[in-house]
């Protein structure tokens, strides 16, 4: 159990929201955890996974509040953390997320939650899935993942580092970025290669029936693009300024082989693969 943070309440009940719960309540000691999630059906789905403390009544939520974690697209954080604030939150609470995108939570939650004192420190566990919702929930999600952490706002020593700690006791290994910088990186780690996956996909399968024909490699470089269409395309509208330089590069990448190709240029095609191969041998290498 983290006991820097007894009373933990997690607003949205989706595929990170719902492991949340389960990875927290899965600890020795486990710290009470309140889940609030919109609609009913989500609630009765969070009870059958044995998430009992579940609401859809926010001021049960996070009355009590030591750590309050927003699960929700990044567009709907200020109208719930005001309504979370209106609701009882205790200026005592530290508030953190798990949005994909960092500079547009610290610019929008940090007047709301200023006049109130409620510090605000942004998380962003790089941990996923093409699954949503809470039926895809899994209490190991989180486990030798990263989990980017920003505060752009300055809050304390004494609230950074027990954060940091919060995400170690769920498996994450944390690193201090700015909100900038964090954009910049996930735009090119994770942004980037679900553009990549979803065009694959746009041309791979303009034929869909012939998709029973391919084997791993379609279904490995494709696998992303079955993400939410609506959540992803939040994320790379909020993200877009970040997205265009890499999205540039990539473009040039493609004019590159498509040359060696259009040039039967066979030396340019391996010494282009040959590279690719090498940069992505890296992710095999212990860190």
């Amino acid at each position: 159990m983290n006991s820097e943070f007894q009373n933990i309440s997690i607003l949205g009940g989706g595929l990170l929201g719902g492991s949340l719960a389960l990875a927290l309540l899965n600890q020795e000691n486990p710290p009470t955890v309140h889940l609030w999630v919109r609609r009913e059906s989500s609630l009765l789905e969070a009870q059958n996974l044995g998430i009992s403390n579940t609401t859809t009544h926010l001021p049960s939520a996070v009355t009590h509040a030591d750590l309050l974690i927003l699960a929700v697209p990044v567009g709907a954080m200020p109208d719930l953390i005001t309504a979370a604030i209106l609701a009882g939150l205790p200026k005592t609470c530290l508030i953190t997320d798990v949005g994909s995108v960092k500079r547009t939570p610290h610019l929008t939650l940090a007047p709301l939650l200023a006049p109130h004192a409620i510090p605000f420190i942004g998380s962003h566990p790089m941990a996923g899935s093409e699954k949503n919702g809470l039926t895809a929930a899994l209490p190991s999600l989180f486990e030798g993942a990263a989990c980017l952490l920003t505060n752009d706002d300055n809050a304390p020593t004494h609230l950074t580092e027990p954060l940091a700690r919060f995400w170690q006791s769920v498996g994450c290994h944390t690193h201090w970025t700015t909100a900038t910088e964090h954009d910049e990186l996930v735009a090119r780690i994770s942004h980037l290669p679900h553009i990549l996956a979803a065009a694959g996909a746009h041309t791979s399968l303009q034929n869909p029936s012939e998709g029973r024909f391919g084997g791993g490699g379609l279904r490995d470089t494709t696998r992303v693009a079955a993400g939410n269409p609506d959540m992803w395309a939040e994320i790379l509208i909020e993200n877009r300024h970040a997205l265009l330089s890499p999205l540039r590069q990539t473009i040039d990448q493609l004019r590159e082989i498509l040359a060696s190709l259009e040039n039967a240029d066979h030396e340019a095609a391996r010494q282009w693969l040959t590279t690719a191969k090498s940069l992505r041998d890296t992710l095999n290498q212990p860190r």
